[in-house]
């Protein structure tokens, strides 16, 4: 009998045993001790149909983050918002701290200098005068250019390669050639392509002036007004075109400034216009477009290929970008001409007249 009893209480117990073991592997089966149970330190991508908040802007190759919305979004991003788009550099345009020099610079008194060897590096120069080159492969680099000439750098005809890159390049109001105004920054009187990135350019009348190139990341602003040689108030615009390229002009992710009153012959932060030929192949996408009597001229009649997306027009200095609209001259009808994902700086779409 005590042997039957004492057998009895041993099954007891190794049932409780068994019982508390059960409960403690179903608990761990159920994700209370599992790792991949705990949420995470990030966040996982969504499911189809969720949503989820938008991440943060990352550097592109321009090593500056940028506010375009998502391809074919057709909404504009957060940064596009009235707080978030103040000014070019809260929202990731060029900038006065993005462009420039990034060396210490050493003087040289060139004056109005021709480059004539293939392959001339100008690297830290501190210039006072301009460059007229008459070469392949030039490269200028980490250096400023403080220009009287008609331009601070000039390309000339049958010459390619030119490269301007980390450069401020400025004049001095009222000693310019032009009735005391200076016209070019840079200007491409050739037939080939030239790069100009992460520049600080400011003062000229027609800043960058070509048919042609690769603008990008670069800064331009304080444009000087001034009567010309024939007593009328020039032209000013941060970008100009005149049509009749032969090759793409490709601006992207630069900021374009035109603060100068209309009576003072402010026409526009991207003018592309027909003077010597019809207006092609160019890509404005990406900018930051302020001022000007139009934000953009868009080639007009006959301009083909002109892909304009993802630009800001901002109202810092009118409530239209331009003083009269945000764009005018707009070809909608033209082969491969295109207009996407564009808008004010407080975040409403921009589209062209029709």
């Amino acid at each position: 009998m005590t042997r039957n009893r004492r057998r009895l209480v041993a099954w007891l117990l190794a049932g409780v045993v068994l019982a508390v073991v059960l409960t403690l592997y179903d608990a761990d089966r159920t994700g209370v001790s599992d790792p991949k149970a705990a949420p995470s330190a990030t966040p996982s991508a969504a499911l189809p149909g969720t949503e989820t908040p938008a991440p943060a802007a990352t550097p592109g190759p321009s090593g500056t983050p940028s506010p375009t919305a998502p391809p074919g979004s057709g909404e504009p991003s957060p940064s596009a918002s009235a707080t978030a788009c103040t000014s070019p550099g809260a929202c990731g345009y060029p900038d006065a701290n993005s462009t420039g020099p990034r060396i210490a610079l050493e003087r040289h008194d060139t004056g109005n200098m021709s480059v004539k060897k293939d392959g001339t590096v100008i690297k830290g120069w501190d210039i006072r005068g301009s460059l007229d080159i008459y070469a392949n492969d030039v490269t200028i680099t980490d250096s400023r250019i403080t220009s009287t000439n008609w331009w601070g750098v000039n390309l000339r005809p049958g010459f390619s390669g030119l490269k301007v890159l980390h450069t401020t390049i400025t004049a001095v109001p009222g000693k310019g050639p032009d009735n005391g105004g200076v016209n070019y920054a840079v200007s491409n009187m050739g037939g080939s392509s030239i790069e100009v990135g992460w520049c600080d350019i400011s003062v000229f009348g027609n800043a960058l002036s070509m048919g042609q190139g690769n603008l990008h990341d670069n800064y331009v602003h304080d444009l000087v007004a001034f009567r010309n040689q024939g007593g009328e108030w020039q032209h000013i615009d941060a970008v100009i075109s005149g049509g009749g390229n032969k090759g793409r002009l490709t601006i992207r992710h630069n900021t374009l400034l035109n603060s100068t009153p209309v009576d003072k012959g402010a026409t526009a932060a991207v003018g592309l216009f027909a003077d010597t030929g019809v207006v092609s192949s160019v890509v404005v996408e990406d900018n930051w477009l302020a001022g000007g009597a139009y934000a953009l001229y868009g080639g007009g009649p006959g301009a083909t290929g002109i892909q304009v997306t993802g630009n800001v027009f901002s109202t810092q200095y009118h409530p239209a970008a331009g003083a009269y609209g945000p764009v005018t001259a707009w070809n909608a009808g033209g082969a491969g001409n295109v207009w996407k994902d564009n808008r004010m700086s407080d975040g409403r779409p921009v589209e062209p007249a029709s």
